[in-house]
């Protein structure tokens, strides 16, 4: 029988008591230094199953076996203490962020691998083959997928309504993170409502990926590994979470580049003639349309707005690619994004002082502001079976991990 696009299972998750402690960034965006600072004398953090090397050596190789050995050996300890249970029955879950006056609300599920691998959950970015590994690894080692994939779907009234249903009942748990942001956690249980949500899903053409891809990627490869030799099917489908596209929040992210390429200030500026209307400004300039970048030189903002139209294809018209397209790599020589030293990325919440004090420090010669890529071009460059360039899209709120885990059997 065909899985479904998003069906409920029965998650892994922290009992009431222990969900602050258990709830962890990202494994992605934490060093191992950073991430063995914030589980110091939190016996329970996820970081201990996400990132394990923070209690081996720290000399150890990141992809040693040791590592992989560690996250099953402290995901069982925690499951023994009690400290995460599995739920009896196949459930979803809502899930709620709240970042300052920004909120998003959706659904965990398990997501199809069969529609990942037919690109009806779709993709936007390239993959790399040794990142992939090191999920593999995870995820079989742990027989449990811990990392969530970040997905977005179309505002749909009868999912709504199921949620909207759900979150009249209280919380199994909140969590406030030391950055602020907020994670609530329902659970979904209701017969009625877990079939109303399988069957809206399942009338949808396609899913998006926003962020997650090798975590995508490896769970259709841990599938392919157990096809045929595991008992059930939990492994057809992997750990997501989805939310409207409309309620999702992409940030900028922008660029920095080490030096001018040989040119002389005067002779940069006169080289963006050709493709920019050039403007000093006063204020910091950040972009406040398409088409318009800022950029700072130590000491001076500028306004840089696009002469030429954009192309019609949906990766070209990109505001990162114009930049790439038009200024990056005619002007300052850079022609790959993800190989090149000379360039680096700034994303997120650090602002505009950032990149200020990354081009007034001397580290950087110039710094360009890019308006935000929005969920329409996603969805755009992901119909057309395109990828975007590297560094993109920066999704804000992150999800947490470990406060719901999908188990493999």
């Amino acid at each position: 029988m065909p899985v479904p696009l998003l069906r409920p299972f029965a998650g892994l998750r922290p009992n009431p008591e222990h969900a602050a402690e258990v709830a962890a960034p990202p494994y992605d965006v934490l060093s191992s230094d950073e991430a063995r600072v914030l589980a110091e004398g939190k016996r329970w953090s996820f970081l201990h199953i996400s990132k394990p090397e923070i209690d081996l050596d720290p000399a150890i190789d990141i992809y040693d076996a040791k590592v992989y050995a560690k996250a099953r050996e402290n995901l069982d300890a925690m499951v023994k203490a009690g400290v995460l249970k599995r739920d009896d029955i196949p459930c979803f879950y809502v899930y709620r962020i709240k970042m300052g006056d920004h909120i998003q609300t959706g659904l965990v599920g398990g997501g199809s691998v069969a529609a990942y691998d037919e690109n009806r959950i779709r993709k936007h970015e390239f993959t790399r083959p040794d990142k992939e590994d090191d999920r593999v690894r995870q995820i079989d080692a742990c027989n449990a997928q811990t990392g969530p994939v970040l997905l977005a779907h179309r505002n749909d009234p009868e999912v709504d309504a199921a949620i909207i249903a759900t979150t009249a009942c209280p919380p199994a748990y909140s969590v406030t993170a030391a950055d602020g942001i907020e994670h609530t956690l329902w659970v979904m249980d209701d017969d009625v409502l877990i079939d109303i949500v399988v069957a809206a899903f399942e009338a949808m053409p396609a899913l998006y990926i926003a962020d997650g891809h090798h975590r995508s990627a490896a769970a259709s490869r841990v599938a392919a590994m157990r096809r045929g030799k595991a008992k059930g099917d939990s492994h057809e489908s992997f750990l997501v979470v989805t939310f409207p596209i409309h309620e999702m929040k992409i940030l900028d992210y922008n660029r920095v580049v080490r030096d001018l390429n040989g040119l002389s200030r005067e002779q940069f500026l006169a080289a963006l003639a050709a493709e920019f209307e050039v403007v000093a400004v006063d204020a910091i300039a950040k972009p406040e349309a398409p088409r318009s970048f800022g950029m700072y030189l130590k000491g001076q903002w500028y306004r840089l707005d696009v002469k030429n139209p954009a192309p019609a294809d949906p990766v070209a018209r990109l505001d990162v690619s114009l930049l790439s397209d038009r200024l990056l790599t005619p002007v300052l020589g850079i022609a790959d994004l993800r190989k090149d030293k000379r360039i680096d990325f700034v994303g997120g919440r650090r602002g505009m002082a950032e990149l200020e004090k990354r081009v007034n420090s001397g580290e950087m010669a110039v710094a360009f502001a890019v308006y935000p890529t929005q969920m329409e071009d996603l969805v755009a460059v992901a119909e057309a079976g395109q990828v975007m360039p590297p560094k993109s899209t920066w999704f804000e709120p992150k999800l947490a991990d470990g406060l719901v885990s999908y188990p493999l059997g």
